[in-house]
Order: structure tokens, then C-alpha cells, then sequence
């Protein structure tokens, strides 16, 4: 431990006596203690047992990051520990939490077992310096740096310093594991929807198709992909909606400034997705005149009229369009999925 004393500091009693010792450094004001030797200091059987300790220790943490693991995979979800009338509990939460929470203990106790009976306990005292940092004191750092890991027995304890070095490698296992938890991986499901081409639009909730004499000009429509009716219940079936639900708006052609690829509208009908690229709310306020469909959260604006383009807020990406045309029964149907991914933007996107 080293204190740090500071001589002539206004308002501070003087480090040091003035008096000095036999190699002329100054004794300081007040003497620490005399230094009381540890059993480790003294007895090298002692320092053994206690090596042995700490790498136990640290030996038993990396078991239980392996025990974590092995847990992880082979306890099912639906195995419950009974305790009667403490509760019942889910048999894999208990045994992940028992592993991870002793490894981390261990690895602690080990450590401060090892500050305690092994490092070097001694104190001293020192002064503070000038800021400026010269050759002679960067060698005396250097110095210290290294008398701190000699006395440490960092180098000298091979025993200690692999089970260490074991044990902190394992540690992060848990939590590259648990990443699994948070659900599949993505894939291509972040790019794609079940819009395809010759897929019918309808109504969303009611799932009526939709004719182009149905939308006056002027006027939004929420609509679906019409293969949801056939999958209302089916597992997933939300996410495949929340991805794929789309605003019909109609304009007259000539009011068409730009659209996301060449002959997209059906007669001045234009699809959108519903879903905002800032964090994902969901659209439908729609000013006519303008043509601009306002997202309620944080007010990010999109011109429909110009390939749903941003012209005010937070978000930075336009709204994907869906191309459109009509069946042989005269309802409108997409010409295929959309070309940009739909939902809010994240870091691999412009």
C-alpha cells in the first residue's frame, strides 16, 4: 500500500519531520507501523497450501463455465425442481444460475485469497512529483512495474497463473451461449416478405380483395397479402403481418412526381409499406394535398407522390414501395416482393 503525502501543500501539516535518516532521505511525519509478517511470509509450506488454495479456486470456476455449458444444452425448459412449499422452480434457470454465479465467486475468492496471503502487504510511503514525466522516472515506473509482478507471484506461481488464465478464458463461454437465447438467426428474413408476384391485396382485418374502383382518389387503404387469410393461425403468422402490411393510397397520374422503379402504380394507385424506417411504428396518417404520410412516434415525413422520399424527421431511408397491377379478375395484385428491405433501419443499412 503506498501513501501519498504531500510536502508544503497550503493548508496541510508537513509531511515530514526534517529530519533525516542514516541515507539522508527525510523520515516522515507519521511512521507507519511496523510491518507484522504473514505465516505465508515465513513458512513455505504455508505459501504452498495457499497456492493451492487460489488455483483450486480458480480450477473449479473453469469446471463450472464447462457444467454451464453442459446444463445449457441438456436440462430441457420443461424440467422443474419442487421444493414444496418454498416453490417450484425451472430446473435449467436454477443449475445456470448456480454455475455462472459460482464461477464468478470463484474467480473473486481466488483473487482475493491471493491478494491476501501471497502478494505483498507491506507499505510504504512516497511523495508526489512534478506531472512532467522525464526518462528517470518512466525507468523508475518501469521498475515498479516489475517489482509489483515479482511480488505478486504472477510469474514465479505457474500453478495459480494457468488455472487464472483457465478460468478467464472459459469466462466469457456463458455468455456467447446465452446470445442463442435471444431467438433464430435472422437469415433472410429481415430483407424478405411473403409478398410475391400475382399475390392479391386485400383488406387488412376483413382480408376483402381489393378492385382499383374501390380507392377514390385521395384515399388510403391498409391493406395485406391475401395468402394471410389461409395462414390467419399459423405459428409465425404475426411476424410474416407486421412485415407485409401495406398502404394502397390513389393520386391522379400526373401528380406522380417519381416512383421507386418504372411503371410501379396501377392508374395512380401506389403501394407502400406501413411501416416506418426510423424504429418501426406503424403509418397511416395521410394528408391528400400534399401527399406526405406523417408516422405518429417522432413525426418522420414521407413524400408518396416522390418514391416515398423523407422530407422531414428522424428517419433516413424512404418508404419501400410494392409494385402493383391487376389479376385477370380485375383485383389489384403485386408484381413481385419489395426490392428494399421494409422495418426500421439498423447499422448494415443506408
Amino acid at each position: 500500500m503506498s501513501t501519498d503525502l504531500t510536502p508544503g501543500s497550503p493548508g496541510n501539516l508537513p509531511a515530514t519531520t526534517g529530519t533525516a535518516d542514516g541515507a539522508g532521505r527525510e523520515q516522515p511525519l507519521y511512521p507507519l507501523a511496523p510491518h507484522q509478517l504473514r505465516l505465508t511470509d515465513t513458512d513455505p509450506r504455508a505459501a504452498k497450501r495457499a497456492e493451492r488454495q487460489v488455483a483450486t479456486m480458480f480450477g473449479l470456476s473453469a469446471l463450472l463455465i464447462v457444467a454451464f455449458v453442459v446444463a445449457y444444452v441438456m436440462v430441457q425448459t420443461d424440467q422443474y425442481l419442487d421444493l414444496g412449499n418454498i416453490g417450484k422452480f425451472q430446473l435449467s434457470n436454477v443449475l445456470l444460475g448456480l454455475t455462472f454465479g459460482g464461477a464468478v465467486f470463484l474467480i473473486g475468492a481466488g483473487a482475493i485469497h491471493w491478494a491476501k496471503k501471497l502478494m505483498a502487504d507491506e507499505e510504504m510511503v512516497d511523495y508526489r512529483h512534478p506531472a512532467a514525466t522525464d526518462d528517470e522516472t518512466r525507468a523508475s515506473l518501469l521498475e515498479d512495474f516489475n517489482d509489483g509482478l515479482a511480488e505478486s507471484g504472477f510469474a514465479q506461481r505457474r500453478m495459480v497463473r494457468r488455472t487464472l488464465i483457465g478460468a478467464l478464458a472459459l469466462f466469457p463461454v456463458p455468455l456467447v451461449v446465452l446470445l442463442r437465447d435471444l431467438g433464430p438467426l435472422p437469415g433472410t428474413s429481415l430483407r424478405e416478405t411473403i409478398w410475391k408476384a400475382g399475390e392479391r391485396i386485400v383488406t387488412d382485418v376483413t382480408l376483402r380483395p381489393i378492385r382499383p374502383s374501390d380507392i377514390p382518389v385521395g384515399g388510403l387503404v391498409n391493406a395485406s397479402p391475401g395468402s394471410l387469410e389461409e395462414v390467419q393461425h399459423a405459428e409465425g403468422n404475426m411476424n410474416e403481418r407486421a412485415k407485409a402490411v401495406i398502404i394502397l393510397v390513389r393520386m391522379t397520374p400526373e401528380q406522380i412526381k417519381s416512383q421507386q422503379g418504372e411503371g410501379w402504380d396501377y392508374n395512380g394507385i401506389l403501394a407502400f409499406s406501413k411501416i416506418c424506417t426510423h424504429v418501426g411504428c406503424p403509418i397511416a396518417l395521410y394528408q391528400h394535398v400534399t401527399h406526405h404520410l406523417l408516422c405518429p412516434c417522432h413525426q418522420s415525413t414521407f413524400d408518396l407522390s416522390d418514391s416515398g422520399n423523407v422530407v422531414f424527421g428522424p428517419a433516413n431511408r424512404r418508404l419501400p414501395q410494392l409494385p402493383i397491377t391487376v389479376d385477370d379478375a380485375g383485383y389489384l395484385v403485386a408484381s413481385s416482393d419489395f426490392h428494399e428491405p421494409v422495418g426500421p433501419s439498423f447499422w448494415e443499412r443506408g
